[in-house]
């Protein structure tokens, strides 16, 4: 074969892998103009990549219509190899850069912001000095986004998990303590049991998907059981909750990792220990693919050992001055961390 011909071999694999990623782009950004953005492209450039791609493959991927693109049968296989091939590429060129260094690329997560800053962020630098050829880009907030349509790599998510395309590895699980200042507990006493919150002030969280805020939970025998407290005021922040808290205007109920350092500085008094609600699961997730990038791969394994590591979630921190004089409920033990390809949600 001449070099023309070579030529002409290496454009063709060129433009098919090219055609590849604008066809997947443009089914997660679910529009033509959305990838053009994302990709760098002229705004009628993927347009034409599409129908050029059908024709090559005799084929139709999609059918448009003014709002919405949809995958034809045949266009959702393809998707799907597509993802497979890419990823795979993907991978095999950042495994040989730099020697063998490791993984590379912009790498984008998502987390709660409390969660976030107090206990991923202190430790972020370790994992940047480790993988100094990752782009990280970390965004924060407690509403839910879209992992694929919003070029998400991977998430931390606090809750029970919905079935989902999304793939999930525990971390660890949250426990929730009750709290009030010292100040508070002098003006209107400490409550013995969860009975005795009726006579007192709560203050209230409310998320930014609801204005509504959630009742008080507690561990009652064994079942999950919901107070309703009269309500002394509400916020949507979690440093200005527990900061209400601290400074007396009621008891409040937040996970361990926020409340921990005010536990030991004496500013919060944990009460009804005996009465914790259960923990809270906390789970990353990324996009269900058959093949993971990298990138991703070296994230979940070092958060993985961040939050079992972290003080905050095992309890390695002594609780102060627990009210009543009763003793701590047994710390949840952090569960193992076994990677299990099952399809659960966070977005």
């Amino acid at each position: 074969m001449n070099s023309r011909g070579c030529r002409l071999l290496q454009e063709g694999a060129m433009d098919r892998l090219i055609a590849m990623q604008v066809f997947t782009k443009v089914v997660e950004m679910n529009g033509f103009s959305k990838a053009a953005d994302a990709l760098g492209l002229p705004l009628g450039a993927p347009t034409t990549i599409i129908k050029n791609l059908e024709a090559h493959l005799h084929v139709q991927l999609m059918q448009r219509t003014t709002r919405h693109l949809k995958l034809t049968p045949k266009g959702a296989e393809y998707y799907e190899r597509c993802v497979k091939i890419l990823a795979e590429i993907d991978d095999v060129e950042h495994s040989m850069a730099d020697n063998g260094k490791g993984a590379r690329g912009r790498l984008r997560v998502d987390m709660p912001a409390s969660l976030g800053r107090l206990v991923v962020m202190p430790q972020i630098e370790k994992f940047r000095e480790q993988f100094a050829n990752i782009d990280l880009v970390v965004g924060f907030g407690d509403k839910l986004v879209d992992l694929v349509k919003d070029s998400v790599d991977c998430a931390i998510r606090v809750g029970v998990l919905e079935d989902s395309t999304l793939i999930a590895r525990h971390l660890g699980d949250l426990e929730t303590l009750t709290a009030a200042s010292q100040s508070y507990l002098q003006r209107f006493g400490t409550p013995s049991t969860p009975d005795d919150l009726g006579q007192h002030l709560a203050v209230h969280r409310f998320s930014g998907l609801s204005d509504r805020p959630s009742d008080f939970n507690f561990n009652v025998n064994g079942r999950a059981v919901d107070v309703k407290m009269t309500r002394g005021m509400s916020v949507n922040d979690a440093d200005a909750y527990v900061m209400c808290g601290v400074n007396g205007a009621g008891i409040i109920q937040a996970p361990h990792y926020m409340l921990a350092p005010h536990l030991i500085s004496d500013d919060l008094i944990e009460i009804l220990p005996q009465w914790r609600p259960r923990t809270v699961p906390i789970s990353a997730v990324y996009p269900h693919s058959r093949y993971v990038p990298a990138k991703v791969r070296v994230f979940i394994e070092w958060i993985v050992q961040l939050f079992d590591e972290c003080p905050h979630l095992c309890q390695r921190y002594g609780i102060k001055n627990q009210a009543n004089g009763a003793a701590p409920a047994p710390a949840e033990q952090t569960l193992a961390c076994n990677l299990k390809h099952k399809t659960q949600v966070a977005a």
